[in-house]
């Protein structure tokens, strides 16, 4: 585990200026202001990084709220999954650098946000101490409305084509657990998930996805690379709302192994 500074107010007594950003504090164009104080060096981390920091968190009248120094473990986690300050923040730092942040309510939990979450302005003291940027996006594919010739298609309106032939002579059956590596588009171009975006692959049954997935995998074989063609019914259908893709879906899955 790396230790914070001393600048990180590992007593986690609150900042003398934790009820407004200083005269020597820098404001973005969105409200935040920050100013370092421990120097890092190197690269920034983008929105789309994993970061490892430690941190500790006031509202404006010095009330702790939160600390990974009281935990006594440093946290980590995509900037673009938490509050727009921190994804917004955490990309003006270098790695090994300390700053204290006061971000507006508009980029933390609100005024009044219920939960138990701090309201209003919040001060935090941040130590970048790491970042890993996830591997670029996978390239659209070309064909997504048109499947190649020599593609197979199923009674169902399954599409498969193979990108890489696979090493292995097994496949799964309907019942079983797999791990994979795939990335899914809908037919205007749009990625809607992606394992190897996370940078991290997919282990599930095959009988608990939707059901194109379920015919598909078993036409795999480890070390396959393969793109489908998945119509709507074997999918999410053409309207299924809660932020699920419609229509005919376009995947392409790698068959690491199986369980």
């Amino acid at each position: 585990m790396e230790l914070p500074s001393r600048a990180m107010n590992a007593d986690l007594i609150a900042p003398a200026d934790v009820a407004a950003p200083p005269a020597d504090a820098t404001t973005t164009s969105t409200g935040l202001a920050w100013k370092t104080l421990t120097p890092g060096e190197g690269a920034k981390p983008s929105e789309r990084a994993s970061v490892t920091v430690h941190y500790s968190g006031w509202t404006i009248d010095g009330k702790l709220f939160d600390s990974s120094l009281r935990r006594g473990q440093p946290t980590s986690f995509p900037l673009n999954r938490v509050i727009a300050g921190w994804t917004e923040g955490l990309q003006l730092m270098t790695t090994g650098e300390t700053a204290r942040f006061w971000i507006p309510a508009g980029l933390a939990y609100g005024e009044n946000p219920g939960g138990g979450r701090p309201g209003g302005m919040l001060c935090f003291d941040v130590q970048l101490l790491s970042f890993n940027e996830p591997p670029p996006p996978p390239e659209t594919p070309d064909n997504l409305n048109s499947p190649p010739d020599g593609s197979r298609r199923t009674p169902t309106g399954l599409v498969k084509a193979v990108l890489t032939e696979g090493s292995g002579t097994q496949r799964p059956n309907g019942r079983s657990n797999v791990t994979v590596h795939y990335s899914g588009w809908t037919l205007d171009g749009q990625m809607f998930d992606s394992s190897v975006m996370r940078g991290e692959p997919a282990t599930f049954p095959l009988n608990r996805v939707i059901s194109g997935w379920t015919e598909g995998l078993q036409m795999m074989v480890v070390g396959e690379k393969a793109r489908f063609w998945i119509p709507a019914d074997l999918a999410y259908g053409n309207n299924p709302g809660g932020g699920r893709p419609g229509g005919m879906l376009v995947f392409d899955v790698e068959l690491l192994s199986i369980g």
